[in-house]
């Protein structure tokens, strides 16, 4: 988007993105450590970042106008597509998100668990390389992706230019299943616990049940 910023009685045109899937995750990233600083500091690298507007002169915007631009990028965030990209194309190549999470397996959940609790945000492109791997079969909708092998260091760093977007509506699908997941889990180790009692006990009557000596 267009913005227009008058200095010594002359009006500059400037662009500020248009689009939040102009924004990478590599970008995100970038945004997302400005906010370790103080809100003044937050503003001016996001101005900065995301227009080509110089740094000498965001400097110098007054209060308003900064208020003015942040508002619009917040806006453009807002209006962000939310749905899952389950293929996307890095580099001329596909890439698909996990066709089913419910057979996600021990290894990959273990490592994404890792990535999380070593900070969300510092590893978000490890874990984006799990969900997403090269498609190696596809048909009309129906896709697979390649096994799971723990080697993600190159498409690791393939991962940083997906778009945020496709990131956080990424995060969001996951983070709905591993809700259903921790729902259902208690009621399913009860009731394995609840058949392994049962099969203790009938061994227990096999031995111990009448005519046995």
């Amino acid at each position: 988007m267009e913005v227009k910023i008058k200095k010594n009685k002359k009006t500059k045109k400037y662009q500020v993105i248009n689009s939040w899937s102009e924004v990478t995750l590599k970008k995100w990233l970038e945004l997302i450590s400005f906010q370790e600083g103080g809100k003044s500091i937050e503003a001016l690298n996001t101005i900065q970042a995301l227009s080509n507007i110089p740094k000498k002169l965001v400097t110098e915007l007054s209060i308003n106008d900064v208020a003015a631009i942040m508002s619009r990028i917040g806006h453009l965030q807002e209006k962000q597509d939310t749905n899952l990209k389950r293929i996307i194309i890095l580099e001329g190549k596909e890439y698909g998100f996990h066709p089913d999470l419910s057979r996600i397996t021990l290894g990959e959940y273990a490592d994404i668990e890792t990535f999380i609790k070593l900070g969300l945000e510092k590893h978000l492109p490890e874990i984006m390389s799990i969900l997403y791997r090269p498609v190696v079969n596809k048909k009309n909708k129906v896709y697979t992706i390649k096994k799971y092998d723990g080697d993600i260091d190159i498409r690791t760093e393939l991962m940083k230019n997906m778009k945020a977007e496709d990131v956080q509506s990424s995060l969001v699908f996951f983070w709905s299943f591993v809700k259903e997941l921790f729902l259902i889990l208690p009621s399913y180790l009860m009731l394995e616990v609840g058949k392994t009692k049962m099969q203790s006990l009938r061994k227990d009557l096999q031995v111990s049940g009448p005519g046995s000596e």
